[in-house]
């Protein structure tokens, strides 16, 4: 199953995609790691799906990456005493504590916090943005607003304040309950919902304790001033688009992407681009000229992967949906302009031995043309450095921890192999190019170099490259 493209897949797992003949298509057709969204699944139905997923695994004897994605804080209006009322441009509405069912004058807002936080002038978006109110009086008991884009509203409609810093928790206790049930269950990525800052991600990695890895979604506006904190305390980022461009102006989100790719991969972290890149193919079996553009646009940009959410997970096409992705990504990436702008994004190696090793493997093996550049790595963390590079041959990693092969599969352009550990050098250079050789990725008499920590076996301590030649059975010689 080795992919023909360098950029990964993720695809959401739902009601369209839960058996296993289905879930094997769309590993087959180039889903990289699954998401299981806890909005909307049990922890029954997540065991179920991670016990599947483990089985299409076993049976292509590939490490395939699972993502548990918490919910986080879901912030809405209380009731109308009528079930909607109709919010007219201009007039006043008040948000408060009172119980009582709304009218078209007041409605109760079950957030003290929010309440609490409001200033005048901050602004209110109900419905995922289709009404805007604007703060002009508050309270601890009430919001006194302003109508600025009316419309129907109705019951336990969202709200989203991208004003407003909310000194809440990214975690309520059913996404403490779910994290508890994910971990246990063994999956390999957290995403965070509704990040604000960095110290959001660390109190997830209090409860975690390095049983999974932390994807941190950026989907609010207060996380984007704090996102080089927030990148750091994080093992990856996800661009959540779709409540970014709720609460922030459409036209800043095509930037701010730009950016937090170019911040993640500059810290050596992957780097996810999220939410409607192929929408009509919910419906549809082929994606629009627009979409395809999109998907493009975060393949050039060098994006470790790209996800389909409700395309995979509830449309009509999940397996169209996932092979018109690869298609994408492989054609993009063939295209002789793909290269130069990947090298103009990349970002000067940090002053860390493995960030040397890394830009100086990356060197060797783009000057000598070689045809795969391969990592042993424990942690996953050599892998990791060696893809910030980008190189233009394929990164094969070969780890012992099969942990750390399902969390490598959002890295841009790492096919993992998981194998037992190297006994010593002269295996280590061995078993590189017998594995390089079977997956496809080298043939006999050609150069391979290979890059590792020595002594071997120990997390982080990448240090040494090596240049050897594969024989006619594949295994490698200095």
């Amino acid at each position: 199953m080795r992919r023909l493209r360098r950029i990964k897949i993720l695809a959401t797992l739902g009601p369209a995609s839960s058996d296993l003949a289905m879930i094997r298509r769309l590993f087959e057709a180039g889903a990289d790691l699954f998401r299981i969204n806890m909005s909307h699944t049990s922890h029954d139905k997540m065991r179920e799906l991670v016990a599947t997923i483990r089985n299409v695994e076993s049976s292509y004897g590939r490490p395939i990456g699972i993502l548990v994605d918490l919910q986080g804080p879901k912030l809405r209006l209380g009731a109308f005493a009528e079930g909607s009322v109709q919010l007219q441009n201009g007039q006043t509405f008040t948000l408060d504590s009172d119980k009582t069912p709304g009218d078209a004058t007041r409605v109760h807002l079950p957030h003290p916090e929010i309440l609490a936080a409001l200033r005048p002038g901050h602004a209110l978006l109900l419905d995922d943005g289709k009404v805007r109110l604007i703060a002009e009086e508050t309270s601890k008991e009430h919001a006194v607003t302003r109508v600025v884009v009316g419309g129907k509203m109705s019951d336990r409609k969202g709200v989203s304040l991208p004003d407003t810093d909310l000194p809440v928790s990214a975690m309520t206790p059913k996404d403490r309950a779910d994290l508890e049930a994910a971990l246990v269950t063994g999956v390999d990525w957290i995403a965070l919902s509704f990040v604000q800052r960095a110290d959001d991600v660390l109190e997830a990695k209090k409860m975690i304790r390095g049983r999974a890895a932390v994807m941190a979604k950026i989907e609010k506006p207060q996380a984007i001033d704090r996102l080089a904190d927030i990148i750091e305390a994080s093992d990856a980022l996800m661009v959540a688009r779709g409540d970014l461009g709720v609460e922030l102006p459409l036209e800043r989100v095509p930037s701010l992407q730009k950016q937090m790719t170019r911040m993640a991969r500059r810290a050596g972290k992957p780097v996810v681009i999220a939410t409607q890149m192929l929408e009509s193919m919910i419906q549809s079996p082929v994606p629009t000229r627009a979409e395809v553009s999109d998907v493009a646009t975060a393949v050039y940009e060098g994006a470790d992967a790209i996800m389909l959410s409700a395309e995979s997970a509830a449309g009509k096409f999940p397996v169209e949906a996932v092979s018109t992705m690869n298609r994408i990504g492989e054609e993009v990436e063939r295209d002789p302009t793909y290269r130069s702008v990947i090298m103009a994004q990349r970002p000067a190696p940090e002053s860390t031995a493995g960030d040397a090793i890394a830009d100086a493997a990356r060197q060797i093996a783009e000057t000598l043309d070689l045809p795969a550049l391969i990592c042993w790595t424990s942690s996953g963390s050599t892998a990791v450095r060696v893809a910030r590079e980008r190189p233009k041959p394929p990164i094969v990693a070969i780890t012992p921890n099969i942990t750390a092969g399902r969390r490598l599969a959002v890295v841009w352009g790492v096919h993992c192999v998981v194998a037992e550990d190297a006994r010593d050098q002269d295996d280590m250079v061995g078993r590189a190019g017998q594995i390089a050789f079977r997956d496809g990725f080298v043939r006999a008499g050609q150069r391979v170099i290979i890059v590792a920590g020595v002594p071997l076996g120990i997390p982080g301590t990448t240090n040494m490259v090596r240049i050897a030649s594969v024989g006619p059975e594949g295994d490698a010689n200095l």
